[in-house]
């Protein structure tokens, strides 16, 4: 190796500046840096903030799905088959119901692999819609602008398809994913650029579209004759008693054995995700902390005030906790680096901007017991004014010291 380089030594001259393997000089030092440490080595990180690429980086965040997919393949098909159950049903119709019983695997509730299968026959679909409609889109808008298509869009894909309900129709999952694409991300120069999460402007456009399909009691569940109220919706209405009635415990809300959207019903694999995001700091602990401490502020001021009129006053913090999709929204959706608040301060503002408007809006809007979808894409519109905020009045401070 040292008669290398040697040879290499010599050779460097002519590729330098002004010498006649100019136009070569990538290529040799391509080379030279891969067999050998260069003398000017870098002591600090080159990078302005890490040494991770947006290809590790979206990775990661997929990787931090798995638990939530794993939960949701159970949960969605646990769902259904016990919907099943409880109508007497023993065969299904349709295609799924077909590769079921030729596989002979059943329906019973009570066995792991059949849950996770008929769940994966729900998952399967409105993700490859997903990629197929969205993707196109993708490509094509990186074909007009001449870029390449990064990996943004798989991060994108995979977080709509798990914040979708289970019996959505393909044709609008492939709308919301294309409105999500266009109108929440390309329009604005593509990824990096837009200042809305693109799968929740996709689902929100999905929910004001199509109410119908989009939320009720029917559409939990991909049985057709079977209708049952989520937890939350269920709060909505009754309070606390009307959850405890219906059979629900806290630890069945945390674990994710309740009706829901596909990814969002266990607050445990949400926070299994977490700690693989906070370890591999792709996601702000800031974002993530100012989120819950804002839902557990409001929550236990609105149980200070009460109301005779309004169940959701009286609904304890670690409720909201794991109802509906608030840890899904808190770790998945929040901390979306591109459209959250970028300064430290700010973050802890913008989360705890949207655990207080999710309160806010659970409790005293009757028409939407959701809220933590409205509260991120509230709080993405403000992420640059707060940021605007932070950094003036740390030029204000400055200029005041000096």
């Amino acid at each position: 190796m040292s008669r290398l380089r040697r040879f290499l030594d010599r050779l460097e001259p002519s590729f330098q500046k002004g010498g006649p393997y100019y136009k070569y000089f990538a290529v040799f030092e391509m080379v030279d840096t891969f067999l050998y440490s260069p003398a000017d080595n870098t002591r600090g990180s080159p990078h302005v903030r890490d040494g991770i690429d947006l290809k590790r980086l979206m990775t990661y965040v997929v990787i931090s799905t798995f638990p939530v997919i794993l939960m949701m393949l159970w949960n969605t098909g646990f769902q259904a088959n016990s919907a099943m159950a409880s109508l007497g049903m023993s065969e299904l119709n349709g295609w799924r119901g077909e590769l079921i019983s030729y596989l002979g695997i059943g329906f019973d509730p009570n066995s792991l692999f059949g849950n996770m299968f008929h769940g994966l026959l729900y998952f399967l679909p409105i993700y490859l819609t997903t990629l197929i409609a969205g993707g196109t889109f993708e490509v094509l808008f990186a074909a007009v602008r001449n870029h390449e298509v990064n990996e943004g869009f798989l991060v994108t894909s995979m977080l709509y398809t798990l914040i979708m309900p289970a019996s959505t129709p393909l044709w609008q999952v492939a709308l919301g994913i294309i409105f999500g694409v266009v109108l929440g991300k390309e329009v604005f120069g593509g990824t990096g650029k837009n200042f809305l999460n693109p799968a929740l402007t996709g689902r929100a456009f999905l929910y004001f579209a199509y109410p119908a399909q989009m939320s009720g009691d029917t559409v939990w569940t991909a049985i057709d004759g079977f209708s049952g109220a989520t937890p939350l919706a269920l709060g909505a209405a009754g309070g606390l008693d009307a959850i405890t009635t219906a059979g629900y415990t806290w630890s069945q809300t945390f674990f994710g054995y309740m009706p829901g959207s596909l990814g969002e019903t266990s607050a445990l694999a949400c926070l299994l995700g977490a700690g693989f995001l906070l370890y591999t700091r792709v996601a702000s602990y800031r974002i993530i902390l100012g989120v819950f401490f804002g839902m557990v502020v409001t929550s236990l001021l609105f149980n200070l005030i009460g109301s005779d009129t309004n169940f959701m006053f009286e609904m304890p913090w670690y409720w909201h906790l794991t109802l509906g999709g608030f840890a899904f929204g808190m770790i998945f959706m929040a901390t979306d680096p591109v459209s959250a608040a970028m300064t430290d301060k700010g973050r802890w503002i913008y989360g705890l901007l949207i655990g207080f408007m999710t309160v806010l809006i659970r409790v005293v809007n009757p028409a939407f017991p959701e809220g933590i979808m409205l509260a991120i894409l509230f709080a993405n519109i403000f992420a640059p004014l707060i940021d605007f905020f932070v950094v003036r009045a740390n030029i204000q401070r400055r200029l005041n010291r000096s």
